[in-house]
């Protein structure tokens, strides 16, 4: 099954030369400098490059931010703050906010914007993966984990970086907590999406992938609402996802429950729940108009044709058929035996 995600832009940034003249004396320091700059450059070559794997990521993260470490942590392990932490000014731009960048002579304000990109590119590159038409089981688990990477990364700047900054992070800004909670609870989301698909092709229990279904649409909703006081103008088009994607999930939790109905003979109560289904399906198929339509960062899509979005269509059409011609059985019987 094929999946379709929202994706907000990379942060941009400034070019660091680390040429710290009259500071880096020696030939060790200056190399250290120099690591430091081809390290940062590569990793940021690597955001954009449609051939990078996770393992490439990894690596080229691990040696960017065990170098950048040696500018936050003093070398005696003291409670003491490196006194390079301050030495050097980074630039960097925000993904809902535009192309006007924040400035902050603070290494952990690189630390943390890296560390977000580095999230981002996690969810990008799951996005990527799991757009296919015949993903295997192994590319799904690999969506899965990229997926649970980036929300471990983005849980892990909120609770260990972000409250050290110096500079308090801006409202409405990527490091702020309503963003970064979005960004977690929605990887989440999209994580149970996998799993999901995973249980219908494995002819799970309707039950189970109908309870599956209305946890990963309390997920989007709970997401949305974490937005929600923030400006439309840069949030609006996130929202939009979010909300058709909670409307999409409802539909599926209504249909496979009206499986599960129609399995015990409660035909009645079968037709209402896909009746529900379609009204959701019809409230997701208006927005991913709304979504197409509105502007702002994002990924420039048209959900309503995906596969995955014309799949549940059907399926619900067929079920509803189905258990309507199943109640008109069971009613013609009842009325033979009398």
């Amino acid at each position: 099954m094929t999946h379709w995600f929202h994706r907000n832009p990379l942060k941009a940034t400034a070019p660091v030369s680390f040429n710290f003249y009259g500071v880096a004396t020696t030939p060790a320091a200056a190399k250290v400098c120099n690591d430091m700059r081809l390290s940062r450059t590569r990793l940021l070559e690597l955001f954009t490059d449609s051939s990078c794997n996770p393992e490439m990521m990894k690596n080229a993260t691990d040696l960017y931010f065990s170098l950048l470490q040696g500018f936050i942590l003093s070398l005696d392990d003291s409670s003491q703050e490196c006194k390079l932490r301050y030495i050097q000014n980074f630039k960097w731009t925000d993904t809902l906010q535009g192309q006007v960048p924040s400035a902050q002579q603070d290494a952990v304000f690189e630390l943390v914007s890296m560390g977000f990109n580095v999230a981002l590119w996690y969810t990008k590159y799951a996005s990527r993966l799991a757009g296919k038409e015949d993903i295997t089981e192994d590319e799904a688990k690999d969506v899965h984990r990229s997926l649970k990477i980036a929300a471990g990364i983005f849980k892990h700047l909120k609770e260990s970086h972000i409250p050290k900054l110096i500079t308090p992070v801006e409202k409405g800004r990527d490091l702020e907590a309503r963003l970064i909670d979005s960004y977690i609870i929605q990887c989440q989301a999209e994580a149970q999406e996998v799993t999901i698909a995973r249980a219908i092709e494995l002819k799970h229990n309707p039950g189970l992938i109908a309870a599956l279904a209305y946890e990963t649409a309390n997920f989007y909703q709970k997401a949305d609402q974490t937005l929600s006081s923030l400006d439309p103008t840069y949030a609006g088009k996130w929202r939009k996802y979010l909300n058709l994607k909670t409307c999409f999930y409802m539909a599926y939790a209504y249909c496979y429950h009206g499986q599960t109905l129609l399995a015990s003979d409660k035909c009645g109560e079968a037709i209402r729940s896909l009746q529900e289904s379609e009204k959701f399906f019809a409230k997701a198929e208006a927005l991913c108009k709304e979504y197409g339509e509105t502007k702002g960062p994002g990924t420039t899509a048209k959900p309503s044709g995906h596969l995955f979005f014309r799949k549940l269509g059907s399926l619900i059409k067929n079920t509803l058929e189905k258990c309507q011609r199943e109640n008109g059985f069971m009613l013609n019987q009842n009325q033979m035996k009398k």
